[in-house]
């Protein structure tokens, strides 16, 4: 797998063929042609019992199914996976995964019984305790200045087709101390286009030891928690995270960032990682 990401030409997967529109500007309506972006249910089972039921963007599925398999502690590592099939459906999408017994095991009683939709991270989880799960501490010691997330944030929609074309998805990016973008995968769920991007870093045996993760989205607790399961120290979004999200970041020794745009963010918890850091004066 090539790690480097590269924007994908004119077929965007995922996005829809052209659709009749009636677009109102300037006083009036003008009938034309647009895409939009795809959304599908996709069943994930395990050793042949069903799991979950997700809407998701119909790209990059194994990713998607490693990356759920990881963030979710499903599994602890990609050796765990045995087998991924993709089989389209008249109804949607059925990923078959094979895993170790012992793992299948552990994942009846806590078997979701809902569908999730694409902004639904815990959508069908039947017990309060399955919600919070609190990650282990992350050791990772990686660091980046400001000028490198700053570069890397603005070259974020270069690499970003699905929104270019549909303005309906999120993206999901690695980021290197450099400020390179390594690896990006889109969804119209946030959560999904997460899970889809540590699934290919997992494939391309890519660790989360050096670099940052970034995503368009805001930082809710379950994006933390995932991140925080893969062994991610820096989290930087966009938008604002949650209270829940900044006590699990903490928890977790997570480098929190929010509301990194147009060159200014907000460090939430555990600035150091950030290598220009100064403590302000009171």
């Amino acid at each position: 797998m090539n790690l480097r990401a590269t924007p994908q030409g004119e077929r965007t997967p995922g996005v829809s063929p052209l659709k009749a529109i009636d677009r109102f500007q300037q006083g009036g309506f003008r009938h034309e042609l647009d895409r939009v972006a795809e959304e599908v249910p996709v069943a994930l089972q395990y050793n042949g019992q069903a799991y979950a039921v997700m809407l998701a963007s119909p790209t990059d599925l194994e990713d998607f199914a490693l990356g759920f398999s990881l963030t979710e502690n499903i599994l602890d590592s990609r050796e765990e996976m045995r087998r991924i099939e993709v089989r389209e459906e008249l109804s949607g999408i059925q990923i078959a995964m094979e895993i170790p017994q012992a793992r299948a095991a552990k994942l009846a009683p806590n078997t979701r019984t809902l569908a999730g939709n694409s902004g639904c991270g815990l959508c069908g989880t039947r017990q309060l305790e399955d919600v919070v799960r609190w990650p282990p501490t992350v050791a990772a010691s990686t660091s980046l200045d400001s000028a490198a997330l700053n570069r890397a944030l603005a070259a974020m929609p270069d690499y970003q087709p699905m929104y270019r074309i549909t303005g309906a998805t999120h993206a999901a990016a690695w980021c290197l101390p450099n400020g390179d973008i390594a690896l990006v995968r889109e969804d119209v769920g946030r959560h999904n286009a997460l899970d889809k991007l540590m699934g290919a870093m997992a494939r391309a045996e890519h660790g989360t030891v050096h670099g940052a993760l970034l995503l368009t989205s805001r930082a809710s607790y379950e994006m933390v928690q995932k991140a925080a399961w893969c062994g991610v120290a820096i989290v930087v979004a966009v938008s604002a995270p949650t209270a829940l999200a900044i006590a699990i970041a903490e928890h977790a020794h997570i480098t929190l960032i929010g509301l990194a745009r147009d060159g200014r963010y907000v460090a939430y918890t555990h600035p150091s990682r950030i290598r220009d850091y100064a403590a302000p004066s009171e």
